[in-house]
């Protein structure tokens, strides 16, 4: 191995572990914990190799959030793809997005309440999210209905599960009526 590769495998190492630890202290403690002097001093890095691989928080979240988007796209197609029909996956996928939302709520936060500098629904949206929003469209596209453009109705139905997602953990909807909730929004809006 060169020197050149080396430090480049030693370089890409730190950056995961940069991202690792502020989506660690994001979970435990919220995304106002995650600073460049507290990421500093719990990977035992200066603040300037920090900033040699991230110009701040903002980077740091938008590396979080891709993260993010690659891990629920893996986890709505190990759920859609264990499902039998177009009603059975689309059920899944809601509760394997929901799911998502409530056990990352850091990582959820990164991917669509806070600012990472990423493009969305744009020429330049990186692949990890428009991965994610594929994964959303091969179950969603198949119930879209006729005449309704499949990538429309998944913008919908996501907007509905976000809102779902957003409002039971402020706690704004009552716990016990969740599966309720994803069930309704499946038999109401899939046309199976």
């Amino acid at each position: 191995m060169s020197v050149q590769e080396r430090k480049q495998r030693e370089r890409a190492e730190r950056e995961r572990l940069i991202v690792a630890t502020a989506r660690e202290l994001a979970e435990q403690q919220g995304w106002d914990a995650v600073t460049t002097r507290q990421l500093a001093e719990r990977i035992e890095y200066s603040q300037p190799v920090l900033y040699s691989h991230f110009r701040g928080k903002r980077e740091i979240i938008g590396a979080v959030a891709l993260q993010g988007a690659t891990e629920m796209a893996a986890a709505v197609r190990a759920a859609t793809a264990a499902a039998d029909g177009p009603r059975a996956r689309v059920a899944a996928l809601a509760r394997a997005y929901l799911d998502f939302a409530a056990r990352n709520p850091a990582v959820y936060d990164a991917l669509f309440q806070l600012d990472g500098g990423l493009a969305y629904a744009q020429e330049d949206t990186p692949e990890p999210l428009k991965d994610a929003f594929a994964a959303l469209l091969e179950s969603l596209g198949e119930v879209a209905g006729d005449g309704v453009h499949p990538g429309l109705f998944t913008e919908v139905f996501w907007a509905s599960l976000h809102g779902l997602a957003t409002l039971s953990r402020a706690g704004r909807l009552l716990p016990e009526d969740a599966a309720q909730r994803a069930e309704l929004l499946v038999d109401r809006l899939a046309v199976v």
